[in-house]
């Protein structure tokens, strides 16, 4: 196992995530790769090619996840899956998602050059839409192929542009109809996604390595405010439908409702549109998204099911609408997963700590599957969904050795 973790080469991961990384590049070393986008064939075509140097087979699904496979000496054998996603946010940085792709090439890499060939299969998966951030909700590749919702379930959800989702799908498959397709859905022997922190506390522990116990729980709501719009200098305040005051009213209700002592619940508007949009116009209509998270899922049970109530009584003029595009359930990782990536940090001498994942990832929905874990490697200040987003070359080897150290103890 040692060789193909000391195989893993740095320089060669880093050059070519840095190669991505001018897919969609936008000032501040940040990087703008919507899913489903030209972008993003050309970021796919890329690792197609890596993968082609190593004799990888390469397949896709129906949902568009990207398939890389390294065979191994016992085809009857469940394989060892690892991966992440390809695409940003807006103003993404280079290592969200893109690392945990990268690092799962890397390992099929070193292994190549070590002439090691394990038991088990390993396969590399990126995961289609995992950010969300185009159609949302996120994790639609993933969710697709676990079964946790029918491939088709957001065919019409659209993009700023009014693209839709199943459109974009459509063109992704048509461009890659060169690619040998494979069915939706497996029963992998275990699986391990590696993956920047997205937080400080790596880095202010000291340590190289997050070995992840779970995730937390998310809920995404849209909210949609209806008043009526008239004309600012000349309606009354006492007669407006004003849809933006009414929206101050709900977020301050909604604050209180989810306010935590203990800084564990997590609440958010992201994204808020206001009709008509203008300066000397009173807005008639506010869509706004709201973001729920908790690892404990009474907690997100019970704060996201009161919130529709509590809008109901703190909107004053406006009609309101509720609706939950999202939802998944805290996840606890595999404790035999979990002994395996400490372990493999322990023997490579790599410094660690167990810790949560805040944020949701695609792994999310692989533990249903298959004993599942995932890998953190630091974030610096613990900046991401942000050009400034940034972890060292060295740092991203150490995590992908780690990671190679625990795939082929898994694969044997």
């Amino acid at each position: 196992m040692g060789d193909v973790a000391n195989a893993v080469n740095e320089t060669r991961q880093w050059r070519r995530l840095m190669q991505w990384a001018e897919l969609g590049a936008i000032p501040g070393d940040g990087v703008n790769r919507p899913a489903l986008s030209a972008l993003d064939r050309q970021a796919r075509r890329m690792l197609i090619a890596w993968a082609g140097e190593i004799g990888a087979s390469v397949s896709i699904d129906a949902a568009a996840n990207l398939w890389l496979r390294r065979e191994g000496s016992d085809p009857a054998a469940a394989p060892v899956l690892t991966g992440s996603h390809m695409d940003t946010q807006p103003a993404g940085g280079r290592f969200d998602g893109a690392y945990g792709v990268m690092a799962g090439l890397e390992v099929l890499t070193a292994l190549h050059d070590a002439g090691v060939v394990t038991r088990r299969a390993i396969e590399v998966v990126a995961w289609t839409n995992e950010e969300g951030s185009r159609f949302a909700p996120g994790c639609t590749g993933s969710m697709s192929w676990a079964g946790f919702r029918p491939a088709d379930s957001w065919n019409d959800v659209r993009d700023q542009d009014g693209v839709s989702y199943g459109a974009a799908l459509a063109e992704q498959l048509a461009a890659e109809a060169d690619l040998p397709r494979r069915a939706l859905g497996s029963r992998p022997f275990a699986c391990i996604e590696a993956h920047i922190e997205q937080g400080p506390l790596l880095e202010a522990e000291g340590r190289d390595i997050g070995v992840v116990t779970g995730i937390q729980g998310s809920r995404w709501f849209t909210v949609t405010l209806q008043g009526q719009s008239a004309h600012a200098g000349t309606a009354p305040l006492r007669l407006r439908q004003d849809a933006v005051q009414d929206m101050v009213r709900a977020i301050s209700a909604l604050n209180a409702l989810t306010a935590d002592p203990q800084d564990v619940l997590r609440f958010t508007v992201g994204r808020i549109n206001v009709s008509p949009n203008s300066s000397n116009s009173v807005a008639e209509r506010v869509v706004f998204t709201i973001d729920l998270r908790h690892p404990d899922r009474d907690v997100l049970l019970e704060r996201g099911d009161a919130m529709e109530a509590i809008l109901r009584d703190a909107v004053k003029t406006c009609q309101v609408s509720v609706v939950e595009n999202f939802h998944a359930m805290p996840a606890q990782f595999d404790a035999g997963i979990i002994a395996t990536v400490q372990a493999a940090a322990t023997a490579l001498g790599i410094s660690s700590s167990q810790m949560p994942s805040g944020a949701f990832h695609d792994a999310q929905f692989v533990a249903p599957i298959a004993p599942t874990g995932m890998i953190f490697v630091p974030s610096r200040s613990g900046i991401s969904h942000n050009p400034a987003e940034f972890t060292s070359a060295a740092q991203l080897a150490q995590g992908t050795r780690v990671l190679a150290q625990a795939l082929v103890a898994l694969a044997g």
